[in-house]
């Protein structure tokens, strides 16, 4: 088991920690001291990050986890207000514009592993993230209309994961919801002692892992490319999808083992 400490320029160096067991990339955010603020060099780094696992075929699973007491307490607001300038603004909101359309856009299925609080851009990541797994004392907020900075940006993902009126009470109170409530929304996949944490992840990645690579990258690329069409379209392009599906190898493997009654021998597992 080997960890890649991801060093960055500036003043910070190895806040995200990156870990590689059997398939499965944990990128942990590590400052915990600021909650795992989004900083700029955070950012960078989690830019840096997708980027080699982007081409990285050994890799089927990416998790995403925090060190020290929360997940992610959003955007690094006294990074933001110390530089006062509003070119470093608009450089740190692209570069998490980027980040996060940028985990929809990962070929392999992305987990977030959730043991802390989640607020603003920590709640947006959240969201963005195709499954998310939290203890039962997590807590999701979109906060920054207590601050005087509405969130726009968490809201995007927010509201494709749960009711409209759900993400507008979220963000126009900007009070915290626990965990049982995001997942009665639908923020999060499911809720667990904070000692089973590691292990529903794991039950998550084994399941993942036990499918076609290919098959679930190009599920994935499909499943977010309709999310933006209209019915019609959307079908049009899932319905080419399947054709393109069953014409595969792995898609010819998976209906033969179907009608012989056998697990199927994956030619891209």
């Amino acid at each position: 088991m080997t960890a890649i400490h991801l060093a960055t320029a500036g003043a910070e160096a190895n806040v995200l920690l990156r870990e590689d067991v059997g398939g499965v990339a944990t990128l942990t955010l590590n400052r915990p001291e600021q909650y795992n603020a989004l900083s700029a060099a955070l950012l960078a780094a989690l830019q840096s990050a997708m980027r080699d696992l982007a081409r990285d075929e050994s890799v089927r699973v990416v998790v995403v986890a925090g060190t020290g007491k929360a997940f992610c307490a959003g955007h690094d607001l006294k990074e933001i207000r110390q530089r006062a300038d509003p070119v470093f603004a608009q450089d740190v909101f692209e570069r998490a514009r980027q980040v996060m359309t940028g985990l929809t856009q990962l070929p392999q299925p992305v987990i977030a592993r959730v043991h802390g609080p989640a607020y603003a851009a920590g709640c947006q990541l959240v969201a963005q993230c195709d499954l998310a797994v939290a203890v039962a004392d997590a807590r999701f907020a979109t906060s920054g209309v207590s601050y005087g900075l509405f969130c726009s940006t968490p809201g995007v993902p927010l509201v494709r994961n749960v009711s409209r009126k759900r993400a507008m009470e979220m963000l126009l109170t900007g009070e915290p919801i626990d965990a049982a409530t995001a997942l009665a929304w639908g923020l999060v996949n499911r809720v667990v002692p904070a000692d089973r944490l590691d292990a529903e992840v794991q039950a998550l990645t084994r399941s993942i892992l036990a499918k076609s690579r290919t098959v679930i990258a190009a599920g994935k690329k499909i499943f977010y490319e309709q999310l933006s069409d209209n019915l019609e379209q959307a079908y049009r392009v899932a319905t080419a999808a399947m054709v393109d599906g069953v014409k595969s190898d792995d898609g010819q493997e998976g209906i033969t083992a179907f009608v012989e009654k056998r697990k199927p021998r994956w030619k891209n597992k």
